[in-house]
């Protein structure tokens, strides 16, 4: 059994304060978040080879095992393409891009195969810089007529590389389920995606990214997954007590590594503030802080988006 917490200690209706992200399906393959983005500057991307489909959920460990490295800290995050001809997008123009150009796609098609109304999406591993462990996510989107229907969900998994054994890690942000466990929740029309971004330097961490929506309202914003590797623990967490719209998640502090970093504000405000969390949900002011991140990415045949469909 694995423990999950969310530590933010608010009700619902605050622990999620959110900007506007109404959009209509019409504008679906426009840049529409390109002004909800944050002042800062991120660093440059590095893009990755183009992604295959394959209709396996195969694990990590059939692959050759990843040689050991020495774990180095970086600002700027692998970024994962997911359509190679186009540019990548994300609601909240985070540094780590969930896979959006797919989600745009899959809408843009629901009504062509009417009995095929599930889509699913693997994304790229991340390996811990100890090389024993590998962390990726599944993602299953359920298509509907109305795209205001449509659900997207995911789960992530951890996979010990050395004995081939898996685990998996789900948030306990409002929106989030294991789409993959037999039942189905009442949750039409949410978004929650969940993809590993960082290993802490010794390994014993793993961050992870949890972007929540509702398709066609004005909610959106990011979470911070943490597993920890020595209490098999997962803490949920967002910056509480301060006022903001939304929040993106950036990394780990450089400062305090046992926090992670957000940078978080109100709609319309040209500077956002940066603040930094601990897994209790304590939040403070970071402002001469910097997101670290540890890991590295593995592109396989098995990335992106899959061919098996559920009818």
């Amino acid at each position: 059994m694995y423990q999950t917490r969310w530590s933010s200690g608010r009700s619902l209706h605050r622990l999620i304060p959110f900007f506007v992200f109404a959009f209509s399906l019409s504008f679906l393959k426009l840049l529409i978040f390109s002004s909800l983005s944050p002042s800062p500057a991120f660093a440059q991307s590095h893009p990755v080879d183009q992604v295959n489909q394959n209709d396996g959920n195969h694990s990590e460990s059939e692959l050759e095992s990843a040689p050991q490295v020495e774990p180095q800290p970086t600002v700027a995050p692998p970024v994962e393409p997911t359509m190679s001809s186009q540019p990548v997008l994300d609601p909240l123009n985070s540094p780590y891009p969930v896979p959006w150009n797919w989600v745009l796609a899959m809408l843009s098609e629901r009504g062509t195969v009417p009995n095929s109304k599930f889509r699913y999406y693997r994304s790229q591993s991340l390996i811990s810089p100890d090389g024993q462990y590998a962390a990726y996510s599944r993602i299953q989107m359920q298509l509907s007529a109305d795209f205001t229907q449509s659900r997207v969900a995911s789960v992530l998994f951890l996979e010990n590389l050395r004995t081939g054994e898996l685990q998996t890690i789900t948030a306990s942000s409002p929106f989030a389920d294991n789409p993959f466990l037999s039942g189905e929740p009442n949750s039409t029309g949410t978004i929650a995606i969940l993809i590993p971004i960082a290993w802490s330097e010794t390994s014993d961490r793993v961050l992870a990214r949890e972007f929540e929506s509702i398709f066609g309202s004005d909610l959106a914003s990011d979470f911070a997954v943490v597993w920890d590797r020595q209490t098999n623990r997962t803490h949920t967490i967002a910056p509480t007590i301060v006022r903001y719209s939304n929040a993106v998640l950036l990394g780990w502090s450089q400062s305090n590594p046992e926090q992670v970093l957000f940078r978080a504000g109100m709609i319309g405000e040209e500077n956002w503030s940066l603040y930094a969390v601990d897994v209790q949900g304590q939040t403070a002011y970071a402002s001469n802080d910097q997101p670290v991140t540890f890991g590295r990415m593995v592109n396989s045949i098995w990335s992106g988006p899959q061919a098996h469909m559920q009818p």
